[in-house]
């Protein structure tokens, strides 16, 4: 009897529970969930760009076998539960604990319409129960037929959204003609767009459709004879009115309705009802130049790679590549993953030590070394292959091998606040410490933070916002907002501009010395002069260059921090040279003006003394007045 009790205490505590939940979300506002398909966006150039083209269309304009093998493949039960089917989920969770990996999932439609609208793709718990969340809000306020046409309208279907693009681009039709074959071929799509839109994977398409074709058998829709025929239909694919477009446009696009969003002069009002024309930044020619460099240089199929592209000089976005397959995966790592960085921290120490005395040609002695700290903590960090010249280097000699040791030392002469402040200055947010690895990049910080910080380098010393969007304008031309360019000097020009020619040792032949320099291997497809530096870790491959044009950022690695060879970081390198050279190929080059407080002296950059005849390494080197050597 007691025990009986306890059961139903506890089934009504969850059921007070479950109604509070239910109840809370009905009393919040109603979510707008027509996403941005009543959006026309517009590129740097002002033509429209948009991949969702306004073709919404009702539920009752959509064939019903396309509805129909939707429902049955996604979701068999979308119109009796709530939002949630927790017999699915207990059985997901019982296979994928059975096999000791994720093999099958529980979500519903609502749960992969809100996940679509309004969150990024990151799987992590609080990702999860603000998706729980939205659906809840979404099942309280929209009746099943208003969310599945939401879904149907706004779903990816291997590059083109909503199901009237798709069944145009597909089969040159309008969706409500979609014949059963058509519909099963469709409505297989959106759990892998990637492996399973049928122009270039009809393989594995038609295995999907087959999948498709047994759900609605199982579930009473259709008899076997009808799949039968449907599947031995064959079909022909146009996939013509995309083409023009780079794939990864969609990267581009989110970033910009999630910036919209955020801009609070736009009122709530006018995001729901649509409309709006929206002017951004998107450089077609930079956007199709960075894709293609990580297309043609990006051989493994489980390494994931992102790039950014921008004007320094005022912050704005011309191109942004998230991953490699939109398809596949549509989380954007250039904004929202962190990383380590690797070496490409190091130039922002070599500013603060220009700023603190030091020189370009300021020695120290670079050979194996363990450092000893009060509290005994032993620090010993390594050079690449564990090589050292054993004697004294200069700061440009250190940059352009990407010396550890002396980067080290750098650090704690220094004193490793320095470091941290001047990456807060260069507007680096990510949380950072005061710790000996700081000057190697141990810390994880975003690529679009490390672009916004070098940024300021690549424009002498202005600190800029990075943005998508240049204007909004609403459906009877008013102008609702406009960005306005903020440009403050954080850095002094004159050590911006030594240490900018400092990263072009990164490739220069006149460093050759007991190592190459770090970017040798790409200098003979330069046209233009760069400053340069890259950065390796356990799990990355990074680069940032950049001139007063433009400057572009690179990643590379696994998703899950999986081991990449350090001799691998060629092939950021080739992504970066080939996405940079593209964009600035037909463009005259800008070059900086050197301050009048600067004085060129022709010296040899390994011993840092001023050039003799004798002297094979020769290079002019960039002092404030009174430091260079005599």
């Amino acid at each position: 009897m007691k025990k009986l009790k306890v059961f139903f205490i506890l089934v009504g505590t969850f059921l007070s529970i479950y109604l509070c939940i239910y109840l809370t979300a009905f009393l919040f506002p109603k979510l707008n969930i027509s996403r941005n398909s009543n959006y026309y966006l517009y590129d740097i150039n002002d033509e429209s760009y948009s991949t969702n083209i306004d073709n919404w269309v009702s539920l009752d304009e959509i064939s019903d076998n396309l509805i129909i093998a939707t429902i049955s493949i996604e979701d068999k039960n979308f119109y009796k539960h709530n939002g949630f089917d927790y017999l699915r989920i207990i059985k997901a969770l019982y296979n994928n604990l059975k096999s000791k990996d994720v093999v099958e999932g529980a979500s519903t439609i609502t749960q992969q319409y809100a996940k679509n609208l309004y969150l990024n793709f990151d799987k992590t718990l609080k990702r999860k129960i603000q998706e729980a969340w939205i659906t809840l809000r979404m099942e309280t306020h929209y009746s099943k037929d208003e969310i599945l046409e939401g879904y149907l309208n706004t779903i990816n279907y291997g590059g083109v959204f909503g199901i009237e693009n798709a069944s145009k681009y597909y089969f040159g039709k309008s969706s409500k003609d979609l014949t059963l074959a058509e519909a099963t071929i469709l409505a297989g799509i959106p759990k892998s767009p990637s492996n399973y839109e049928p122009i270039n994977n009809n393989e594995n398409a038609k295995k999907r459709q087959l999948t498709v074709l047994n759900s609605m058998i199982k579930n009473g829709y259709i008899n076997k004879e009808e799949a039968t025929i449907a599947y031995n239909t064959e079909l022909n694919y146009l996939g013509s009115s995309i083409n023009d477009k780079p794939n990864t446009i969609m990267y581009y696009q989110d970033a910009v309705i999630s910036e919209l969003k955020n801009l609070k002069c736009i009122p709530e009002s006018m995001l729901t009802t649509g409309g709006l024309k929206i002017y951004t930044n998107l450089d077609t020619t930079a956007q199709l130049s960075l894709e293609n460099s990580i297309k043609t240089h990006m051989t493994n199929e489980q390494m994931e790679a992102s790039g950014i592209i921008m004007n320094p000089n005022n912050g704005a976005i011309l191109a942004i590549v998230g991953g490699t397959d939109y398809n596949k995966s549509e989380y954007n790592r250039a904004l929202y993953s962190k990383r380590q960085v690797g070496s490409t921290m190091k130039p922002f120490l070599y500013y603060a030590a220009l700023e603190k005395g030091m020189t370009a040609t300021s020695k120290f002695r670079s050979e194996k070394t363990s450092f000893v700290f009060s509290n005994d903590e032993v620090y010993s960090p390594q050079n690449f292959a564990d090589r050292y010249p054993n004697k004294d280097i200069t700061m440009i000699e250190a940059l352009a091998y990407s010396d550890n040791v002396y980067a080290i030392k750098t650090h704690l002469f220094l004193g490793e606040e320095v470091l941290v402040n001047m990456a807060n200055r260069l507007g680096i947010t990510s949380e950072l410490e005061a710790i000996p690895s700081l000057a190697l990049g141990s810390k994880e910080i975003s690529l679009i933070e490390m672009v916004k910080a070098y940024a300021t380098f690549a424009n002498t010393g202005y600190s800029v916002n990075p943005y998508f969007i240049r204007k909004v304008v609403d459906s009877y031309g008013n102008t609702l907002y406009d960005a306005k360019e903020e440009r403050n000097r954080i850095l002094n020009e004159s050590y911006v501009y030594i240490l900018n020619d400092i990263l072009k040792a990164t490739y220069d032949t006149s460093l050759i010395d007991y190592e190459y320099p770090t970017c040798y291997v790409i200098k003979n497809r330069m046209t233009h002069s760069y400053s340069v530096k890259t950065g390796t870790t356990d799990s990355d491959y990074l680069i940032f260059g950049y001139n007063q044009d433009a400057i572009v950022g690179i990643w590379a690695g696994y998703d899950d921090n999986s081991y990449v060879s350090p001799t691998g970081g060629i092939l950021v390198k080739n992504i970066w040279v080939d996405a940079i050279e593209g964009y600035l190929k037909d463009k005259e080059e800008t070059l900086y003006e050197k301050p009048n407080d600067v004085i060129g002296v022709l010296v040899n950059p390994i011993t840092g003394e001023v050039a003799t005849n004798e002297d094979k390494n020769k290079r002019i080197v960039y002092y404030t007045r009174g430091t260079e050597p005599k």
